[in-house]
């Protein structure tokens, strides 16, 4: 589709390498400042899918944007400027090789794993008879390994202080900071009538300082419910009304594709994929409370390419 970015290929002043990931593309600038892009990719099953869609890397970008705002009293941030609507300019860090994941319902991935027969969850012990989408107690850290490729891995957190991913008294702060952070998100959700339900936050340092890097606390990296007939549908066994990426996959899977090899992705019309844009612009506008509004979508590259030239320039 003509107004998505799915590619880029910049070469900046001061380029010293560019990282093509999933969704993000990342340019180092220097030896201190990142500038990542948030391209319109979409994933799924740990896939890059076909088609890009259009404005999405605008709502991840401009959601983790305020977040990282609404939350740097809590923990400093890599986030120094937007220079444009998909695009966030920061400092580099050195990443921690674990990813910080915080549920605070039984769902996803932990309800599969429990719903087998698991009682214990990357270390912590798990009570017997609960259900479905069921609120913890107390909100739960289950970390991941950070992959490289493939699938990231569930860990504990007695193995990432053995095996030296992270020292004691580094975890320890990254817990902290990742409770408060989702104790924030939880706060914010609530005024715009969501639940937050589960979440992943990544670290990094430099010059021994503790940093939150990359995006959070949007519909890609977390999952959220609707608080109005929460009760209910829990009670009734229902579906829960959620906010996420999760509407993508199911539609993956009605249609035969989870990831697996020798399985084809499903066609993606253009009528389709404006069908997502439409669902990531209504989290949008759910998450933030804000109108979203539509960047010029006629040169997104050229656009893109302009605003951070005009960014490094303003910083020599």
């Amino acid at each position: 589709m003509k107004n998505t970015l799915t590619t880029t290929d910049y070469k900046f002043q001061g380029q010293t390498n560019v990282y093509h990931g999933k969704v993000r593309d990342v340019y180092s600038i220097g030896q201190d400042t990142l500038v990542m892009i948030a391209t319109d990719r979409i994933s799924a099953f740990d896939v890059i899918l076909p088609q890009g869609i259009p404005y999405k890397g605008q709502v991840l970008n401009q959601i983790a944007a305020k977040f990282l705002d609404a939350t740097a009293d809590i923990v400093p941030n890599w986030k120094q400027a937007t220079p444009d609507p998909m695009v966030t300019v920061g400092v580099r860090c050195e990443p921690f090789k674990v990813e910080m994941v915080i549920r605070g319902y039984l769902t996803g991935s932990a309800w599969r794993e429990y719903k087998a027969g698991a009682r214990t969850l990357c270390g912590i012990a798990l009570p017997d008879g609960m259900r479905e989408n069921e609120r913890f107690p107390h909100p739960i850290i289950t970390p991941t390994t950070k992959a490289d490729e493939g699938h990231d891995e569930n860990i504990s957190k007695a193995e990432i202080i053995a095996q030296g991913l992270v020292s004691k008294d580094d975890y320890e702060q990254l817990e902290k900071y990742t409770q408060a952070l989702f104790q924030r998100g939880t706060e914010i959700a609530a005024q715009k009538g969501l639940i937050l339900v589960d979440t992943k936050y990544e670290f990094g340092k430099k010059d021994g300082k503790i940093y939150l890097i990359d995006e959070i606390h949007t519909p890609d990296s977390s999952r959220y419910f609707y608080s109005e007939g929460y009760q209910q549908r829990f009670e009734n066994g229902e579906e829960q009304k959620q906010l996420s990426k999760e509407f993508v996959r199911k539609w993956l899977m009605e249609n035969g594709f989870q990831g697996q090899t020798g399985q084809k992705v499903p066609e993606m019309t253009p009528a389709y994929c404006e069908s997502v844009s439409e669902r990531y612009i209504e989290l949008y506008e759910k998450i933030t409370g804000e109108k979203f509004i539509k960047a010029g979508a006629n040169n997104v590259a050229e656009r893109i390419k302009t605003n951070i030239k005009a960014y490094l320039n303003s910083k020599l």
